[in-house]
């Protein structure tokens, strides 16, 4: 007797089988099939709530008016992706060049910056050690570490965006550094070396005899004007001469080019004439590929280095949490940052919990919103939409955008070209390639795409954000 019949007979009380047997009868039966899984697939809400803008001919160009003020104090940078630069009007911050506005020796002086990162607890420079270059802090924060007034060592003065230190020390030969400057957190830094500076100052006699005055009297350079203003004029009277101004432009305005994800999808044609029933191989095959494509396009919008969202915050626009966990503090400042009509925030959603979490510490409980029928946490009433493409550290520490949406609000929009040959959906064709000596069918899949910001007020940062361990 089988393990199957002595089962049959038990379960009948030992008598023979009175009827066909389950295994048996589902060699007849018509098995009900799901389409294939895939556990990559996710929301994708950027991609759903981004508004996308046609990009004719493959690019995009973000004009904006020329901006910048000199006689704050701070220096002003400009970033394309993680690349960082200097403005060169806004070299005239440092001490050593106020009032210099020769604008090509600017230039030549900003390109010559080099930029340089640094993470938490790095030392950028240490005492004693030569003083040979200029350093600007773009964006982080770091301790300036000194001599105390009783001997030990103290915390000076805390740098951060816009500060700068040694300009002068280029100038002075021999000279060392009279105090430490440690990271306090990431810091994106630009460095001008001596010898570069010098190297330029020797080929510019303008420069060379700014310098010869500002050393033979460095107070010449303390003005604390300098700003480039609009002329205008306001409660005259009779038939005064009104200021004539116009508004510049950025010389070079920057082009987004659309980007690509692509893929060879291969099918053999024994497969597809087949075994097509119930589902269609080939769709069904070309639904999964383009499933991936559109999770690597949303990985793209956010992380890439030249125009994901993450690198093209402007770095004014990037702030830190207070305490570590994102709090309701925190998103108000973001808001104070995006506060012209914000559309949405997004967040890993492990940021989001650790958010509610913070909440129901405050004993403050967020409404719900409603998003094309879906319900989103908020605060203050802009949703806070998931997006599991906003990455984590290894120290549990993720960003939190919030951005404003669309052209007409000068906000962020998405980039693609519609129309395209073969197109299978907006953006997004799949070309047949043709059927190998070995039967295999080649469909090529491409999307293409981008994400432009606009202006830089329409998206901010929330970094370094504390999420909490793992369970």
């Amino acid at each position: 007797m089988t393990v199957t019949e002595s089962m049959e007979s038990s379960v009948n009380g030992g008598g023979p089988q009175q009827s066909l047997n389950t295994a048996a009868a589902r060699n007849l039966a018509t098995t009900t099939k799901s389409e294939p899984q895939m556990q990559g697939i996710s929301s994708r809400w950027l991609l759903r709530l981004l508004p996308w803008v046609e990009a004719a001919g493959g690019a995009y160009r973000v004009n904006r008016r020329l901006s910048y003020t000199v006689g704050d104090g701070r220096v002003t940078f400009t970033n394309v992706g993680s690349q960082v630069r200097v403005i060169p009007q806004e070299l005239q911050e440092l001490s050593l060049l106020r009032g210099f506005d020769d604008e090509e020796v600017l230039s030549a002086l900003a390109e010559r910056f080099v930029q340089q990162e640094y993470q938490a607890g790095d030392v950028i420079i240490e005492r004693g050690t030569p003083a040979d270059r200029i350093f600007l802090i773009a964006h982080g924060k770091a301790n300036k570490i000194g001599a105390g007034a009783y001997g030990t060592e103290t915390v000076l003065r805390v740098l951060a965006d816009g500060d700068h230190f040694s300009s002068q020390a280029v100038v002075e030969s021999d000279d060392y550094w009279e105090f430490t400057v440690k990271a306090v957190t990431p810091c994106t830094v630009l460095a001008l070396a001596q010898d570069d500076f010098e190297a330029l100052m020797d080929r510019s006699e303008v420069l060379r005899a700014h310098v010869e005055r500002f050393i033979a009297d460095p107070q010449i350079a303390q003005n604390t004007s300098g700003e480039a203003e609009i002329e205008l004029a306001s409660g005259h009277e009779g038939e005064a001469v009104l200021p004539g101004t116009f508004a510049d432009y950025e010389a070079s305005p920057r082009e987004y080019e659309l980007s690509v994800v692509q893929t060879v999808l291969r099918v053999h044609t024994r497969v597809a004439d087949l075994y097509n029933e119930p589902m269609d191989q080939t769709e069904q095959q070309l639904r999964l590929t383009i499933e991936a494509l559109r999770e690597r396009q949303e990985y793209e919008l956010v992380n890439n280095h030249d125009f994901g969202l993450l690198h093209n915050a402007d770095l004014s626009q990037r702030i830190h949490t207070r305490n570590g966990p994102p709090a309701p503090d925190d998103l108000d400042e973001l808001l104070a940052l995006v506060w012209k009509d914000p559309a949405f925030f997004l967040a890993h959603p492990r940021a989001i919990a650790a958010f509610g979490r913070e909440c129901s510490r405050l004993g403050v409980y967020p409404q719900n919103i409603d998003v094309d029928g879906h319900r989103f946490p908020s605060w203050r009433g802009v949703p806070i939409v998931p997006c599991n493409k906003i990455g984590i550290s290894e120290t549990r520490t993720s960003s939190i955008l919030l951005m404003r949406t669309g052209e007409a609000k000068q906000g962020v929009v998405g980039l693609r070209q519609t129309g395209l040959p073969d197109e299978y959906e907006p953006g997004l064709n799949v070309r047949f390639m043709g059927i190998s000596e070995q039967a295999i069918m080649s469909y090529l899949v491409s999307a293409y795409y981008s994400a432009a910001v606009l202006v830089p007020d329409a998206l901010a940062m929330l970094e370094n954000v504390e999420i909490g361990r793992d369970n």
